[in-house]
């Protein structure tokens, strides 16, 4: 016997690309943003359908070998949030700037809208290479047309209440404060809300 099968799901999909500040290491399900991103449309009529595509330890380079996976949902908008670990293990600037590059312009050509969100070092990387990453996500956003998130952790980068103990990903309380950064730059994409 041959069960019908079920309808696709026809919702208009966004993206969340990144690494483990996508994923939320280190925080219980369903208070990472893109969860809360998730619950905030809903609460707001809105119909999308929130895709967390966060991979704890990924680089750029890992997000542009995973990308094509990743379009198979056909997302409408991509929040990219990506760099971290480049920076942190000291990878060439030049070579993540080019990968950023790469995954917008893929972006670009489905015609995905994209967010990207701009990261910065902690000092103790040296002026010289932390004021190099922190000027390549502009420098993304501005050459591959994407909307920028000046700084995807204002508000809760070097706070130790919106940080877990490692000083570098955010606790619940500091995803509810990414989560405001996010909706500012989301909500204008959207439209109107729908009448529920």
């Amino acid at each position: 016997m041959f069960s019908t099968p079920a309808h696709a799901d026809e919702r208009p999909v966004i993206l969340c690309l990144g690494d483990s500040l996508t994923a939320g290491w280190g925080v219980m399900p369903g208070t990472d943003y893109p969860s809360m991103l998730q619950q905030r449309l809903a609460q707001h009529g809105y119909p999308h359908r929130v895709i967390n595509a966060g991979l704890s330890g990924d680089t750029t380079a890992g997000a542009l070998r995973r990308l094509e996976w990743s379009l198979r949902a056909k997302p409408t908008l991509a929040i990219v949030v990506l760099g971290a670990n480049d920076g942190l293990r000291g990878l060439d600037l030049d070579i993540m700037k080019e990968n950023l590059l790469q995954i917008n312009a893929m972006l670009k050509r489905t015609g995905v809208g994209i967010l990207l969100g701009g990261m910065r070092l902690p000092p103790n990387y040296g002026g010289g290479y932390e004021e190099r990453f922190a000027a390549i996500y502009p420098e993304v956003a501005e050459e591959s047309g994407a909307d920028l998130i000046p700084f995807f952790l204002e508000g809760v980068a070097g706070n130790p209440v919106t940080n877990q103990p490692d000083g570098i990903h955010p606790t619940s309380a500091g995803y509810r404060v990414i989560l405001e950064t996010v909706w500012r730059h989301v909500l204008p994409r959207l439209g109107p809300a729908p009448d529920r």
